[in-house]
């Protein structure tokens, strides 16, 4: 998927940010640089409208990321209860080598056995955190007590890339 790369400010609003296209983030860049980051921070929503914010581990599949969480969490609750309907709106955020990166987008329960396979292999290859998935359900096996975990995969609205420099910011629209 190819994204539409913007600035994040129009002209007359940029002083003093750059409006250079040279200095526009190319996608595949951010990208790359949100894959590798160690970890993300996850804002969702409570139920009265309060937000929540904690740190997860995520995975990239093609163009979306997958976390994992504890589905009694405030952050599960969150996704459980917002997804519903469709999907938790949610906002994930990572500082990178490339500066500052900021995704929305809607988090889907993932529930599909094949799916939850390809998701539990990529965080045994990534962090060499192995799940046990049984009866479409996912535990970690290593733990006292195997506790339950879920998985959630993010599909992107939006993105924004602010430069290290505090002068550069791109908007991407999924």
């Amino acid at each position: 998927m190819t994204p539409t790369t913007e600035f994040l400010f129009r002209p007359e609003d940029a002083t003093p940010m750059s409006t250079d296209e040279a200095d526009l983030m190319p996608w595949p860049a951010a990208a790359e640089q949100f894959a590798a980051a160690p970890k993300y921070w996850l804002a969702t929503g409570r139920a009265d409208g309060r937000p929540h914010v904690m740190p997860v581990l995520g995975v990239w599949l093609g163009a979306t990321l997958a976390i994992s969480c504890r589905p009694g969490s405030v952050k599960g609750r969150n996704l459980l209860r917002d997804g519903a309907g469709g999907g938790g709106h949610c906002v994930v955020t990572a500082a990178t080598d490339l500066g500052d990166l900021v995704l929305e987008g809607t988090a889907r329960h993932v529930t599909g056995l094949a799916r939850q396979d390809a998701v539990a292999a990529a965080f045994a290859a990534t962090y060499d955190w192995r799940f046990a998935l049984r009866d479409g359900r996912i535990f970690d096996d290593s733990l006292p007590g195997s506790p339950e975990y879920a998985f959630f995969e993010i599909t992107l609205a939006k993105a924004f890339g602010y430069g290290p420099d505090g002068l550069t910011a791109t908007r991407w629209r999924f």
